[in-house]
């Protein structure tokens, strides 16, 4: 009887040992790659419930597109705030943002930055809405919206304008101007910039140059060349300008070169030469300033015309030295009052002797003749004075060097 129980304990011992060592092997298994999801969980089949009883609901799939910024439903957007969306497959990613009456916007889209930008300023007040998409992937989310309504119109606007119009024919000398209602801090400069680019036909090099906070000029590296096409747009509403103040509207302009005419003066011989497309059409004798008034020397450009006028210098000369003088065929060139006019008092010594006040005498005949023919814009050179053309004493684009032309952009 002792035996018997001693071998059925035996046997015991044995069953024990050989499950644990089968439960060892099973586990090591499933350390070393078994996916079976069974000894990780409860073993329960797909489908059956779990803890919660099986009534959550599926996570939503995965999106591979998303808006950051602006916020979905943000109010109080800048006109001009970026769209900024993500995405797995950025290269083929699609933005488009619509307005309340369901009308694309125009707009440049950065799929290196993740963002888009409107081409032009947004509706004041205007409620739009963004619509992000994606090439389809298995089980993941691949378009997306979000809606956001821009800032109501402020109160701060700078006014902008554009010295030339549309549809004018103009010289080769001839620089684009804008001119803002209030200075532009120079930290906002760039963008400012950056909304007017200029399209010429045939394209040529060129830069915006800031003569100060309210005056901003657009020349080519050199003269534009005849009959080329300039358009320009000054996309600048809502555009920020410092301390609150948004620019208030867009400007487009388109204008085009007329024929190159440019005329050179040299005080040694005291000559203007005339050439046309290039061939030297006409040499005229001049009269310059005379030592105490000299005339400047450098490029500058025929800003006005005035076929008849009067020069009156007695505010600023005095009523000794001042004059008050009718004046035919004036071409304003400065600021200062320097003009090409017809002198008929300095016919006699015109090519010999200078008499003026700083101003390019012609005769009558002449004066007629380059009134005629000349157009806003057209250069002329003038060499050999005694003084220096002033920096901003009229239009100066061309009295610097292009190296010098190109620091004065704010990019």
């Amino acid at each position: 009887m002792t035996s018997v129980v001693r071998l059925n304990r035996r046997r015991g011992l044995r069953y024990a040992m050989a499950v644990v060592a089968a439960g060892a092997v099973l586990l090591g298994a499933g350390c070393s790659g078994d996916k079976s999801p069974s000894w990780e969980g409860d073993g329960a089949k797909p489908g059956a419930e779990g803890p919660s009883g099986g009534n959550e609901s599926p996570a939503p799939p995965p999106s591979i597109v998303s808006v950051s910024s602006p916020a979905a439903g943000a109010s109080g957007v800048k006109a001009l705030e970026p769209v900024k969306f993500a995405s797995e497959d950025m290269a083929n990613t699609k933005v488009t943002v619509k307005n309340a009456d369901g009308k694309e916007i125009d707009g440049k889209l950065d799929t290196d930055k993740g963002t888009w930008t409107p081409a032009k300023g947004l509706a004041w007040g205007g409620k739009y809405t963004v619509t992000v998409s994606a090439p389809e992937q298995a089980g993941k989310t691949t378009t997306t919206e979000s809606s956001f309504t821009v800032m109501k119109k402020p109160a701060n606007l700078v006014r902008v304008t554009s010295f030339l119009g549309g549809k004018n024919t103009v010289g080769v000398g001839m620089p684009l101007i804008m001119r803002f209602g209030r200075s532009v801090p120079e930290k906002y400069r760039a963008e400012v910039e950056r909304r007017m680019p200029v399209t010429t036909t045939p394209k040529q090099e060129g830069t915006w140059h800031w003569y100060s906070g309210t005056e901003v000029h657009y020349r080519p590296k050199v003269f534009w060349k005849a009959g080329t096409k300039i358009s320009y747009n000054a996309d600048l509403q809502g555009v920020p300008m410092g301390k609150g103040w948004y620019g208030r509207s867009n400007i487009d302009v388109s204008l085009e070169v007329g024929r190159s005419f440019v005329m050179t003066v040299d005080n040694q011989n005291k000559k203007m030469q005339v050439r046309q497309n290039g061939k030297l059409v006409q040499t005229i004798p001049v009269s310059l300033g005379k030592k105490s008034t000299p005339s400047s020397s450098g490029t500058m450009i025929v800003m006005e015309k005035k076929r008849h006028t009067v020069f009156d210098t007695t505010d600023t000369l005095g009523p000794e030295e001042g004059y008050r003088t009718k004046i035919e065929y004036a071409q304003r060139l400065t600021w200062g009052g320097e003009f090409i006019h017809a002198a008929p008092w300095s016919d006699g010594v015109q090519g010999r002797v200078n008499v003026s006040h700083g101003c390019v005498n012609v005769s009558m005949k002449m004066g007629a003749w380059l009134f005629s023919r000349t157009l806003m814009g057209d250069p002329i050179t003038v060499t050999g004075t005694g003084r220096k053309l002033q920096q901003g004493n009229g239009w100066t684009d061309w009295s610097l060097s292009w190296d010098e032309y190109k620091k004065g952009s704010a990019l």
